[in-house]
């Protein structure tokens, strides 16, 4: 897999990756990622994939992102919680 764009954004770190006949979309915020899939033969090439990154799309992974840092804070609590009733 190889890096084939990388996108300059002030909250996100945005690549664009080209691997078996697929481009792939890589957004990461801190320690969470997400990743978007596109098939070579869906969209028009490199040009196509980038036109799909608007705000509205980022705008969709800063809630995503949000969401999933709740979640995996809520996991974390849930973990501590089952230490601390183990331990008594």
């Amino acid at each position: 897999m190889r890096v084939i764009e990388e996108i300059e954004h002030p909250r996100f770190k945005i690549q664009i990756f080209n691997f078996n006949n697929k481009y792939i979309v890589k957004v990461e915020l801190g320690q969470f990622e997400q990743t978007y899939k596109i098939g070579e033969i869906d969209v028009m090439g490199l040009a196509d994939v980038k036109a799909m990154i608007t705000s509205d799309f980022l705008q969709g992974c800063l809630n995503r992102f949000v969401d999933m840092r709740a979640d995996w804070e809520k996991s974390f609590r849930n973990k501590n919680v089952q230490e601390n009733s183990e331990t008594k």
